[in-house]
């Protein structure tokens, strides 16, 4: 059969959760893959990391087994081949899961690189026969192409010593040193993984913060951590050039002084940022309206063109694998004509799972400042957390805004151990408007690292008994 309900071009955590949902209303599917099935989210980002950053943590926590009274007799020495191995099998585990779904679903799986072309048809160059085009056509189109590591013209990637998150991820030796550009969540996550397995780390970003879109006290405690675990943190300043044309990479960096020094490493890693794939999809014959490298698109991924559908890191919004895939589940439910509930960007989580991990929604006090708003800030420190200190993991601080006016719940900024556990209930308060004063009203289980949300806003209201 060439003839679909909906065509998915893409199979990462947008185009199969559109896939699966499309099926699950009824609809006749196929989806076109060029490369695995789960794209970058499981087998080359968020699933891959994730492995490897518990590995570190498992050979951090062996490190300090005496502080919890374990005696570990003899060396502790990271097996890095084996590490990345691992975290190569939970992908490979995580993308035969997604094979098993889409089987489950009776969707059609087609390998090979898409094109859409007039009249809702897409010619399919297959992945085993390059000269070989397939031709199919379907009712609705769904774009869902994501995105790949963003290259620098002047800091080009030559996959050895000047790479990207792939290679990162799978490096056959661990470097002695290394420096990271960019201190994003990719950027800060690839630094503590390396740092904690042995690997001298300088990490550089542009900006004066380090994961510049999080709160700036929460940037200034990541920042505290990194030092402190032997990270050489440099902001305000900038990669100028690379020389890695000999055994060592030469980085030139310059700061906000325009003083410049050059660093010797063996590894630089690219963490700018990603580029959106959208080229050599048929975008420009068929019409579909594209701006600063986005498909346009409105609230329920309608493009300018009818039936053709765009989701993910292609589109307007946060490129995160959770709003893929909420947005796919939108697109497919109006698709299907029901009504779903378009997105509310304003309240979209994000998380960084370095040690301490961060996790945050809604509005920055830095932000509250600039627009204006009277608010309520309360705080509470992990240090005063007895589930933390019986942990062993005190290291953090929960961080709450609340309007002065309204009492609505507009802003929550989280670092510590497992925070990333902790936001969804946040962000289901702020969504549903809930007040500061109803959170205190109700009873938060003891003791537990996410009662310190109920702490911090006591202290917002003036009402803190642990501190």
């Amino acid at each position: 059969m060439n003839h679909f309900d909906l065509i998915v071009i893409g199979s990462g955590p947008g185009g199969y959760v559109a896939a699966i949902r499309a099926s699950q209303l009824g609809m006749q599917v196929a989806v076109i893959e060029r490369a695995e099935l789960g794209g970058v989210c499981l087998n080359w980002g968020c699933i891959p990391t994730k492995a490897l950053l518990k590995s570190a943590q498992i050979f951090n926590y062996a490190n300090h087994a005496l502080d919890y009274g374990i005696l570990i007799d003899g060396a502790i020495v990271p097996n890095f081949e084996a590490v990345i191995e691992r975290s190569r099998g939970v992908s490979e585990m995580m993308s035969k899961g997604v094979q098993f779904l889409l089987k489950k679903n009776g969707i059609t799986v087609i390998l090979g690189s898409g094109r859409i072309e007039k009249d809702k048809k897409v010619v399919v160059t297959t992945k085993a026969e390059l000269e070989l085009n397939e031709e199919y056509t379907a009712d609705h189109i769904i774009l869902a192409t994501g995105a790949r590591s963003r290259q620098l013209p002047h800091i080009p990637q030559d996959s050895k010593k000047v790479i990207g998150y792939r290679e990162a991820l799978t490096l056959k030796q661990l470097p002695k040193s290394m420096v990271v550009m960019g201190s994003g969540a990719i950027g800060s996550e690839f630094a503590y993984f390396y740092a904690s397995m042995g690997t001298q780390v300088t990490i550089v970003e542009y900006m004066p913060n380090l994961v510049p879109v999080e709160d700036e006290e929460i940037s200034t405690h990541l920042g505290r951590a990194f030092r402190k675990k032997g990270i050489k943190v440099i902001t305000s300043a900038s990669v100028e050039k690379v020389d890695s044309l000999g055994e060592i990479c030469k980085v030139t960096i310059k700061d906000s002084k325009e003083k410049i020094t050059e660093i010797d490493c063996e590894v630089l890693l690219s963490a700018v940022g990603v580029t959106t794939n959208i080229e050599n999809i048929g975008l420009e014959d068929y019409g579909v309206t594209v701006e600063n490298g986005k498909i346009i698109v409105d609230d329920f991924y309608r493009t300018n063109c009818a039936g053709i559908y765009a989701i993910g890191d292609i589109v307007h919004g946060p490129a995160l694998a959770h709003v893929a895939s909420h947005e796919a589940i939108v697109c497919v439910e109006k698709i299907a004509g029901l009504d779903p509930h378009p997105i509310n960007y304003k309240l979209i989580p994000g998380c960084t799972y370095t040690t301490p991990e961060i996790a945050s929604v809604g509005l920055t006090e830095q932000i509250c400042t600039t627009q204006g708003r009277e608010v309520l800030i309360g705080k509470f420190p992990f240090t005063a957390s007895g589930k933390a200190t019986a942990s062993g993991s005190r290291d953090g601080i929960v961080k709450v805004i609340f309007d002065k006016n309204s009492n609505e719940w507009i802003g929550c900024h989280l670092i510590g151990d497992n925070v990333t556990e902790m936001i969804s209930g946040a962000v289901i308060a702020m969504n549903k408007k809930v007040s500061g004063k109803e959170i205190l009203q109700s009873v938060h289980p003891h003791p537990t690292l996410s009662e310190a949300i109920m702490e911090a806003t006591a202290a917002a209201y003036g009402k803190a008994v642990h501190l």
